[in-house]
C-alpha cells in the first residue's frame, strides 16, 4: 500500500473517522513489519490492540448483594424501633409527672379551700365560745 494513503488513514483514524474496514487496513501495515521509519510510534498502538484483544478478565466481580442492603436496612429498621420505644418511654414518663404534678395541685388547692373554710368555722365557734362564756359570768 501506499505510504501516502496510510498517512491520510492515520490523520483520520486520529479524528475518529475512519471506518473498520480503514482501520483494518491501519492494523495489517503496522503488524506486518515494512514500517516506514517516521511511522514507527503507531507500531505500539496497532500492536496494543492486537494483544489486548486476546487478553480476558479471570477473577470474578464481586457486587454488592442484596443481602447486604437487606441486612443494613434490617439493622437500621431495629435501630430505629428502638429510638422510638426510647422516646415513647420518655414521653409517658413526663406525661406522667405533668398529670401528677397536676393532680398535685389541684388536691392542694382543695386543701387550701378546706383549710380556709375550716379556720372560719373555728373563728365562728371560738366567738359562740365566749359568748357562752359571758351569759355563764352574768348568769352565775
Amino acid at each position: 500500500m501506499e505510504l501516502a494513503s496510510i498517512e491520510k488513514l492515520i490523520v483520520k483514524y486520529l479524528n475518529a473517522e475512519t471506518t473498520l474496514q480503514e482501520e483494518n487496513t491501519l492494523k495489517n501495515y503496522f503488524t506486518g513489519g515494512n514500517v516506514a521509519p517516521h511511522l514507527q510510534e503507531y507500531i505500539e498502538l496497532f500492536s496494543y490492540f492486537a494483544i489486548a484483544k486476546d487478553e480476558t478478565f479471570d477473577k470474578p466481580i464481586r457486587l454488592k448483594t442484596e443481602s447486604k442492603v437487606r441486612r443494613n436496612f434490617y439493622r437500621l429498621s431495629i435501630a430505629a424501633s428502638f429510638a422510638l420505644m426510647f422516646s415513647v418511654f420518655v414521653g409517658y414518663n413526663q406525661y406522667q409527672r405533668y398529670q401528677a404534678e397536676k393532680k398535685f395541685a389541684e388536691i392542694s388547692k382543695g386543701l387550701k379551700l378546706l383549710s380556709n373554710t375550716w379556720k372560719k368555722g373555728e373563728n365562728a365557734v371560738a366567738g359562740l365560745y365566749a359568748y357562752e362564756q359571758a351569759v355563764n359570768k352574768i348568769l352565775d
